[in-house]
């Protein structure tokens, strides 16, 4: 029995997944990161639009998205739909305050 749960813990599982209604552009299929994305993430960007960019182009089901195509994003929404996306990916991947507040995963364990 512990065998299957350790086979469990170690073996690839699929990522939580949601829709984002974005007003007047369409919906949008968002998923969440792993621990170890978000490691390599927190190591390897500088500053905070690169992070977002990153994040969000790990994040980004349908349709997928390349950090310059985000980048292009970032220049021409508003901030809200960007922030709408960023929002829902880091809730699906347990780093919200209030996941943590509602007995989800520890959000300040990241960094």
């Amino acid at each position: 029995m512990i065998v299957d749960l350790k086979a469990k813990l170690l073996g690839e599982r699929t990522a939580n997944e949601a829709s984002v209604e974005l007003e007047g552009v369409g919906t949008v299929r968002v998923r969440g990161l792993t621990r170890g994305e978000v490691h390599v993430l927190n190591k390897t960007t500088n500053g905070p639009e690169t992070f977002e960019r990153r994040f969000i182009s790990l994040g980004m089901l349908e349709p997928q998205m390349t950090e310059d195509e985000v980048r292009q994003w970032q220049q021409v929404s508003p901030a809200g739909e960007i922030q709408r996306v960023s929002n829902k990916i880091e809730e699906l991947s347990g780093l919200r305050e209030d996941a943590t507040k509602s007995g989800g995963p520890d959000a300040g364990d990241v960094a």
